[in-house]
């Protein structure tokens, strides 16, 4: 089968720690990042992804609210990159050393959900976001199939 098309978003933060802040710092912000990239790596070495990159793509119609929470409107804006499908990926801040990493595939034609996958990251640095991601793709979305 040919590669799938997926557009890979930048992840978010969703910080629910005591010092949680409405927006991520300079040095979560790169950590984001590194999660994308990681992201992005695992899926173009499987061979069965062929990844557009969708980090500087217009998601104005999440409205401030992220792509994790606008109701599916990441389907047309992959659609519009060319992609089969989309990935999101968050990052949830539950304190200073328990994360979760999760991603969510979804359809760009319908915006339907295909697959989501997590993991925990327990008494890690956000610099092990990346870590997580690379665990989890492995472990659980590129060995499943």
């Amino acid at each position: 089968a040919p590669p799938i098309k997926i557009a890979v978003f930048e992840f978010e933060l969703e910080d629910f720690s005591a010092a949680g802040q409405a927006k991520a710092v300079a040095a979560e912000n790169s950590y984001l990042s590194q999660a994308t990239d990681e992201a992005e790596q695992q899926l173009r070495a499987s061979g069965r992804y062929t990844v557009i990159d969708a980090v500087h793509s217009d998601i104005s119609a999440a409205k401030g609210q992220g792509l994790r929470n606008c109701g599916g409107c990441e389907a047309p804006i992959a659609l519009s990159l060319g992609a089969d499908q989309a990935l999101i990926g968050v990052v949830t801040k539950i304190s200073m050393t328990e994360y979760t990493v999760r991603f969510r595939i979804s359809s760009a034609q319908d915006g339907g959900l295909i697959s989501t996958y997590s993991t925990d990251l327990r008494m890690g640095a956000d610099y092990s976001w990346s870590r997580g991601v690379r665990w989890l793709m492995q472990n659980r979305m590129l060995a499943s199939k």
